[in-house]
């Protein structure tokens, strides 16, 4: 006996709910995600010391000199990064000398470097126009692949699509609650693990899909929910072993990557994750609820005629 999958889809759809109600709330009402310096420009400030010295106290030293925006982190080794909008040169020569005297014999050097923003307003629009355009050829691709359903093929498409903006928001609302409460930062390498997100999510989704099709061509006239329960239990195996060396890599790479991929490696692992549980749990789910939708409207036509 199969499990019955699909017919617990309501709180497949509650679990998705939790998961990004609050990163929107964070994302819209609060401060949204915090721009990284490749989006407002600044000055990068890389301080070596001679060893481990603590972050609150570089951080303190910046909003004493007039810097309070100012974002501290701490890099490989005995390094401290700091972020902040564009200084003079007297403004980091006088950083250095009060690292001097409270770090004394500590600090090593300062190296300064000026950063212009990268990702200009029109270019975030570009690409979020270009995602909007690949998430309709999306569309158009599995409908032309189902096009044996007739028109409920561009249901399969609009399902995967919306499991792709599940993964995006997921991914996107924790960035703007750890940008909140951690200063955490969008920068290239964060919309660069986005967009290998959504490729992920929708290749994931289109192999469970697939089975559905499948299975519906092997079996006319079976009852559309045991259909899908049946081709999630052939594909879930696939999907999970997929994912699981993915994330171990990933996992490896937050670990020992360094500090400038380790955001990046937490990205794709929170992303992987979710594309696995939306292209299993949420896709499909969402056929089989259009499918109930279509033929409640359909018994109420019925019933409309005979009455």
């Amino acid at each position: 006996m199969l499990p019955r999958i699909v017919e617990r889809k309501w709180w497949y759809f509650l679990l998705s709910g939790l998961l990004i109600v609050p990163g929107l709330f964070f994302l819209l009402v609060l401060h949204g995600l915090k721009p990284g310096i490749e989006f407002q420009g600044g000055t990068l400030l890389d301080i070596r010391f001679q060893s481990t010295q603590p972050i609150a106290e570089v951080r303190d030293i910046m909003i004493a000199n007039g810097h309070p925006e100012a974002v501290v982190q701490g890099s490989e080794g005995n390094r401290v990064l700091v972020r902040a909008i564009e200084m003079k040169p007297e403004e980091i020569a006088t950083i250095q000398q009060r690292l001097s005297t409270h770090f004394a014999g500590e600090l090593i050097d300062i190296t300064p470097s000026a950063v212009s923003p990268s990702f200009s307003t029109e270019l975030l629009r570009n690409a979020f126009l270009s995602i909007a355009a690949a998430s309709g050829l999306i569309v158009l691709l599995i409908a032309f692949a189902f096009r044996s359903f007739g028109w409920n093929a561009f249901v399969y498409g609009f399902a995967a699509v919306v499991a792709l903006l599940h993964d995006a928001l997921v991914v996107v609302g924790l960035w703007a609650i750890l940008g909140y409460f951690f200063n955490l930062e969008v920068d290239s390498l964060f919309i660069t693990a986005l967009l290998t997100i959504i490729g992920f999510s929708v290749h994931d989704t289109i192999v469970v899909f697939d089975r559905i099709r499948e299975n519906l061509r092997l079996n006319p006239g079976e009852p559309l929910n045991p259909v899908i329960n049946f081709s999630i239990m052939q594909t879930i195996a696939r999907s999970v072993n997929t994912s699981l060396t993915v994330l171990l890599t990933l996992l490896a790479l937050f670990l020992f990557g360094g500090f400038s991929i380790r955001n990046f490696a937490l990205a794709l692992l929170v992303g992987i994750i979710s594309g696995t549980y939306s292209s299993i749990f949420n896709a499909s789910q969402l056929v089989s609820l259009w499918a109930e939708i279509r033929d409640r409207w359909r018994q109420r036509g019925v019933r409309s005629a005979t009455a």
